[in-house]
Order: C-alpha cells, then sequence, then structure tokens
C-alpha cells in the first residue's frame, strides 16, 4: 500500500501512478477543496487509470481507495459520499466513527469499506 502524507496527498496524479504497479493507493478526499473537486479528481483518476489498462492489458492493476472521515461533524460528508458512490470508488476507508448507512452506501456499489 501506498500512503501519501496530508498535504502531498491531495492531487489525483499521486494515487494514479502508485496504481499502476500494483499498489493499493488511498486519497485523502478532504483535500479536494472546493468540494466540486473531488469528482474532478476521481474523473482523473478513472480516466488515467482506464487509458493505462487499455495501453499495458498485461499489468495488474490495484484498487484505488478514498479516506472518507464520517464524523458528525464533518459538513461535507453527504455531498462526498454522493460522489463516492457515483463514481463506485473500489474501497472506501471510514475514519472518525462508525455509520452503517456509510457502510450500505459503500457495499451497494460492490466496494469495500474499511472502518479505522
Amino acid at each position: 500500500m501506498s500512503r501519501h502524507r496530508y498535504i502531498i496527498s491531495s492531487v489525483p496524479e499521486l494515487v494514479t501512478p502508485n496504481v499502476r504497479p500494483g499498489w493499493w493507493a488511498p486519497s485523502r478526499r478532504s483535500n479536494a477543496r472546493p468540494t466540486s473537486l473531488l469528482n474532478d479528481w476521481l474523473d482523473q483518476i478513472a480516466d488515467e487509470n482506464a487509458a493505462y489498462a487499455s495501453q499495458h492489458p498485461d499489468v495488474i492493476r490495484r484498487p484505488f481507495a478514498v479516506n472518507q472521515i464520517v464524523h458528525r461533524s464533518n459538513d461535507r460528508l453527504d455531498h462526498d459520499m454522493a460522489v463516492i458512490v457515483e463514481h463506485r470508488v473500489p474501497i472506501v476507508i471510514t475514519s472518525l466513527g462508525a455509520r452503517p448507512e456509510i457502510n450500505e452506501a459503500v457495499h451497494s456499489t460492490a466496494a469495500s469499506c474499511c472502518t479505522t
């Protein structure tokens, strides 16, 4: 697994290359500011991964992940979860709480949810 520090994980350009050699690459969704940027980042990650996969069909790629803070004080939670579900993010790491409704939303897309 590739793990980036707080601010450096704020760019998709660091997530996509780590998925290519077969690492599992999480990204902090809270670094996407403004909130509309999360949609753009997930589009970019998906597009770059698809392009790489078509050019290198023999390379094993691993899923990327998003770290989602699920504490009730997170005023972006509903927006970010809607974007995460829409993009069918393969792995969602939830932190600062355990919320059954969040786990259900993630599982509705056949994704994995890990609570820390």
